[in-house]
């Protein structure tokens, strides 16, 4: 493990995109996160879970479209609800310079029975704070954001972001 060489195994992506939707659905709360899923652009995707670190030389890049069933590593924030509530959930994301003049990104989510606005300035404290911890220089700080104000009567709803980290050869699985 101690040689550059032992790590070219791991996956390491090069390329992300960050999305968000939301929906509501009057037969369940699994049905709504569905829906959010597809309003996001992400529902043909096995989304893992992963934290929070943006590697060095990532860039972004617009939403891709996959094979169906492929598997994507993403920090996922997600907030369901009921009649009345109001749900929000978003990711922020930052590059950060260390002193040592390393630097990577960040990604926070958060999510909760929130307008959109806490949701936002959650996310800016969560980043500035990640940062700190780590000593780090922080540039511009991105949100992506999604809000429902009253999931209607008699419905289920969901909000979800999303930061999709992609392989390396994005274009191997993509469709044609």
């Amino acid at each position: 493990m101690g040689e550059k060489g032992s790590y070219y195994g791991m996956f390491l992506p090069r390329k992300f995109f960050v999305t968000s939707g939301k929906a509501v659905s009057a037969e369940s709360s699994l049905n709504a996160f569905d829906q959010a899923l597809m309003n996001a652009g992400i529902d043909q995707y096995n989304i893992v879970p992963v934290s929070s670190i943006i590697p060095p030389d990532a860039v972004e890049v617009s939403p891709v479209n996959l094979t169906p069933g492929a598997v994507v590593f993403a920090v996922l924030a997600r907030m369901d609800g009921t009649s009345g509530e109001t749900i929000s959930a978003g990711i922020g994301w930052a590059w950060g310079r260390l002193p040592d003049g390393r630097s990577y990104g960040l990604v926070a989510e958060a999510y909760g029975h929130k307008d959109k606005w806490a949701i936002e300035e959650e996310l800016k404290t969560k980043i500035r704070e990640m940062a700190r911890a780590r000593g780090m220089e922080l540039g511009e700080v991105k949100i992506r954001a999604e809000s429902i104000e009253a999931v209607p009567k008699g419905m289920y709803g969901c909000v979800v972001a999303a930061f999709v980290y992609l392989p390396v050869d994005m274009e191997q699985g993509a469709e044609k």
